[in-house]
């Protein structure tokens, strides 16, 4: 009976475990096993290969051991001869196993510690994978909990089933917590350590005040009202960008909700951080204006290739729109993901002025023609020779003042400065010894080789271990704020996609890839260019 009532314990052990530690009662009962088969080795030997096996409805506990067959017997504790394996199991061969049944065994005090000691450890390591199962698998989502404690700043939040952290950075500035406070934040990273895992938290991540408006907006939880990007300065401001499937639904009054109790829910939870709520829309410009709010914006200036907005508005606007320390521009650059530059009217015409004394004096000076043509050319629009050297000659006559023998003449004098420019280039590209093959690829020009050769670059092999990074420059942002670093033909207009196509020729050319392979690596910048 005393055999019984062990078997009984051991089950209600396991049972109560799996209960406490929300994990599979089978796994406690394997621990238990494990726990067994250590203790076990501690007397019949640690090389014995000893099983144990709990029956989960009686708990009756089977002790056995592995033997291997052999021809003949070296360790009896792990070998057993093939004559008396084929008593046992007439089907047995060398090199198979057979199962010798064991006597049951009383723990002693050391083996029984041992044996709590690995039951602890599997428990704990199974309750560590549930914990990371579990919250893994919930990584963008909102939870709450209670301050355990709080470690040099870093706030320990008991999630119930699991662990969090909200590291001093990630908490909303000024803001203070103590020991059983109540907090909400945003699983933003749930990560496998060697002490268990761990849960980050967040109360500063942008989509953290995105998740507390789809708690407090229906129509947001509902999908009909969608959250299309956000941009924070945790404690101090915040934009959100909205837009409604129904246009029956106002997407910004919704989110204000009535006399403005919906974003006041939100405000509070951020600590006073002040939301503008404004509309998306697909058309760039449109969105940035809106972005830019409570500014008004006089015009904006979009340069597709470079990601980069110019914003002109009125003079008395420009703190309105940069805000204070920059915070109004950062956060709608951060909300379109534009880099916007801002002017006032009065520096868009200084700025505009100077632009067409430039190209005035260009056109003056190159085509060797008074000061009134200069000035004719650059206000209907010129910018470069090239375009007065190749555009329709007929759109040059239409000019007032113009007939089509000025035209022509105009035209004749623009390509011959193009010419001797040309070979200026040319004479300088062989004086620095750049190769006449880089000159075959497609795109390049003689102006471009000379700014090449200059940085070194004088063979298509030289040219082939580049990459467009290096030739059109590239943008890295870090908190909010963009930082541009210029490549080797940035000031000749090259695109992204004409840089990746003469260096994926280049490298054709040397051999080092096919022209198939260099067509699909294309067809892939170009596909991630667009995304």
């Amino acid at each position: 009976m005393a055999v019984s009532a062990n078997r009984l314990e051991l089950l209600q052990i396991a049972d109560a475990v799996a209960r406490e530690k929300v994990i599979d009662r089978q796994i406690v009962i394997a621990a238990m096993e494990d726990a067994i088969q250590k203790a076990a080795r501690s007397r019949y030997g640690s090389e014995t290969d000893v099983r144990a096996e709990i029956n989960p409805k009686t708990g009756e506990i089977r002790l056995q051991r592995l033997l291997q067959v052999v021809e003949t017997v070296d360790n009896p504790a792990v070998e057993v001869s093939l004559e008396i394996a084929t008593d046992q199991n007439p089907a047995a061969r060398v090199g198979d196993y057979i199962a010798e049944a064991l006597p049951p065994m009383d723990f002693g005090r050391i083996a029984a510690q041992s044996a709590k000691q690995v039951i602890v450890q599997k428990v704990r390591e199974a309750e560590r994978d549930r914990q990371f199962d579990e919250y893994k698998d919930r990584i963008g989502e909102i939870v709450n909990g209670s301050v355990k404690r709080v470690e040099y700043g870093n706030v320990i939040v008991d999630l119930g089933r699991g662990e969090g952290i909200v590291r001093r950075d990630e908490l909303i500035p000024r803001e203070t917590f103590r020991y059983g406070d109540r907090i909400r934040s945003y699983v933003y990273d749930v990560r496998r350590e060697q002490r268990g895992p761990q849960i980050f938290l967040s109360r500063t991540h942008p989509q953290f005040m995105a998740k507390l408006f789809a708690q407090e907006v229906p129509e947001i939880y509902d999908g009909i009202i969608e959250v299309k990007s956000v941009a924070r300065d945790p404690g101090s401001r915040a934009k959100l960008a909205v837009i409604s499937r129904d246009s029956s639904i106002d997407p910004v009054g919704a989110c204000v909700g009535m006399r403005g109790s919906r974003v006041q829910a939100v405000v509070n939870e951020l600590q006073g951080e002040k939301i503008d709520i404004i509309p998306w829309s697909g058309d760039p410009a449109t969105f940035i204006v809106n972005a830019l709010q409570p500014a008004e914006v006089a015009k904006v200036v979009l340069d597709e290739e470079a990601e980069r907005i110019e914003v002109v508005v009125p003079d008395d606007q420009l703190s309105l729109a940069i805000g204070r320390r920059g915070q109004n521009v950062r956060l709608a650059s951060q909300l379109t993901g534009w880099d916007i530059d801002i002017l006032t009217e009065q520096e868009e015409s200084e700025r505009r002025q100077k632009e067409f004394q430039e190209r005035s004096t260009l056109f003056n000076t190159a085509l060797d023609a008074d000061e009134v043509v200069g000035q004719l050319l650059a206000s209907e629009g010129f910018a470069s020779l090239e375009e007065i050297a190749f555009v329709e000659q007929e759109e040059l006559a239409s000019i007032e003042g113009f007939d089509e023998e000025t035209a022509a003449e105009l035209q004749q004098r623009a390509r011959d400065y193009l010419d001797k420019l040309e070979a200026e280039h040319d004479e300088e590209r062989k004086t620095l010894g750049v190769s006449d093959e880089l000159k075959e690829l497609p795109g390049m020009t003689t102006s471009m080789l000379v700014a090449l050769g200059k940085d070194g670059i004088k063979t298509v092999e030289d040219f082939a271990g580049y990459v467009p990074d290096d030739l059109v420059g590239w943008a890295e942002r870090n908190e909010g704020e963009t930082k541009r670093h210029g490549g080797l033909l940035d000031k000749f207009g090259l695109t992204r996609g004409d840089a990746e196509r003469m260096i994926m020729t280049a490298r054709v050319k040397v051999g080092w890839i096919t022209e198939e392979e260099a067509a699909a690596e294309v067809e892939t910048e170009t596909e991630e260019t667009e995304a």
